[in-house]
């Protein structure tokens, strides 16, 4: 989960035992162009463990029905697996009640319900809004459009050649004139591991208020949103072992019932009248029409898959991951890390002075090696470094200090090509 750039490191399993944990994931044993997948795309979407898949077949084949107003049978069911997963959200995130937890489709639709709602109803011309340099764009521009209808201010927090939010400039950016402060808890691009609850803090104590993009560290630590102190929290499934298509807002109940719903239609709604229309309670306020009821309840069975594996258990394994892939790839010549925070979590980007990332990704999905290349989704994060791109590996519970030897052999090969 977290680490810093190491010594030399034998390989260390500890007790955690990786190859059980990878007879869940039928996919890893995939053969890509006759070569045996090394999967290291997980900032981007982690595989699905069979438990997942079974509840998702299960649902649709044994029970499948529309929710909450149905007197039938299969809606009862289908009612009752669709709550449990919210419960199971709210003791995953440890929220005061399942009232604080609306289901969207992903970290993306979080962040625009909280800028379109809260935003609009409560910022005016002059507020002012802060997030991090190293933001994904889904949590650049929904600030953007809300400063553009509102006439509020984006201030960006600056961060230093190692990737680190810049604290004390952070500081200085708060005035009695900030509303918002939202920023990600681990870099899609760095993995650099924010001090959230510090941020948090701050932001508190000059009366804002805050969000966390927790896109990136759901799938690598315990994420407890009364520790951390935040008053919105969002997340997406398919990060977490579970379906795409399905996510997590997390609201402190009492700024979701100062909100005005984000969409309208069915199940929102108390009553309707063509003179008047009275919203539901929480959380159905925020969640009309027909849910994503499959994936929803896929979610809970990936949330019960995390907790079974054990987080905890797992946090050594990552850490020698990281360590592991951090000592090998530094050891190639002309290879270059971006991003080397003191504390990071499950990603390491790189550049090859001579091979455009994109050429790297070619070469290694010949050798059956998925990594990502591009911008990620977070330009100002690559003009910051003067880089148009990099090439990502990154890192799950299920990948193996093997895999990493396979990903510096690929590398190899790129550099046969093109040095």
């Amino acid at each position: 989960m977290i680490t810093s750039a190491p010594d030399k490191i034998a390989p260390n399993l500890n007790d955690f035992d990786v190859m059980r944990v990878r007879q869940d994931f039928a996919i890893l044993n995939t053969l890509v162009r006759g070569k045996p997948l090394v999967y290291l795309d997980n900032a981007a979407t982690t595989q699905k463990p069979h438990q997942v898949l079974c509840a998702i077949n299960q649902f649709y084949g044994c029970c499948n029905s529309n929710i909450h107003r149905g007197v039938h049978f299969l809606s009862e069911k289908a009612t009752e697996q669709y709550e449990e997963s919210r419960a199971q959200v709210k003791r995953f995130l440890n929220a005061a009640s399942t009232t604080e937890i609306i289901f969207v489709r992903g970290a993306t639709e979080g962040i625009n319900l909280v800028a379109a709602s809260y935003g609009r109803t409560f910022l005016k011309e002059g507020d002012e809004i802060i997030v991090s340099a190293m933001e994904h764009h889904a949590n650049i521009v929904p600030w953007q459009i809300l400063c553009q209808q509102t006439g509020a201010v984006l201030k960006v927090i600056p961060m230093d050649d190692n990737g680190d939010i810049v604290m004390e400039e952070y500081a200085q950016l708060l005035s009695e004139r900030t509303r918002i402060v939202s920023v990600v808890h681990v870099s899609n691009v760095l993995g650099t591991l924010n001090p959230v609850k510090r941020i948090v803090q701050m932001a508190h104590d000059a009366g804002a208020v805050t969000l966390v993009d927790a896109a990136q560290s759901i799938m690598h630590m315990n994420v407890d949103v009364q520790d951390i102190g935040c008053d919105f929290l969002v997340f997406s499934g398919h990060k977490l072992f579970g379906p795409t298509g399905i996510g997590v807002l997390y609201g402190r109940e009492s700024l979701l019932e100062m909100m005005p719903p984000y969409q309208s239609g069915g199940d929102m709604i108390k009553s309707v009248t063509f003179e008047k229309t009275i919203y539901n309670d929480l959380p159905y306020k925020f969640e009309a029409g027909t849910p994503n009821i499959g994936s929803t309840i896929g979610l809970g069975a990936a949330i019960a898959y995390v907790q079974s594996v054990n987080l905890d258990k797992a946090q050594p394994h990552e850490d020698a991951l990281m360590a592991y892939a951090t000592q090998r790839l530094e050891e190639i010549p002309g290879l270059k890390i971006v991003g080397t925070a003191k504390e990071k979590a499950g990603v390491i980007s790189f550049v090859l002075d001579f091979a455009h990332p994109h050429d790297i990704g070619t070469i290694m999905d010949s050798e059956g090696i998925a990594i990502r290349t591009g911008h990620h989704c977070a330009q100002p994060t690559m003009q910051r470094f003067g880089i148009p791109a990099t090439a990502r590996a990154s890192f799950a519970f299920y990948n193996t200090l093997e895999e990493v030897d396979v990903l510096v052999r690929g590398l190899e090969k790129v550099r046969e090509v093109f040095a």
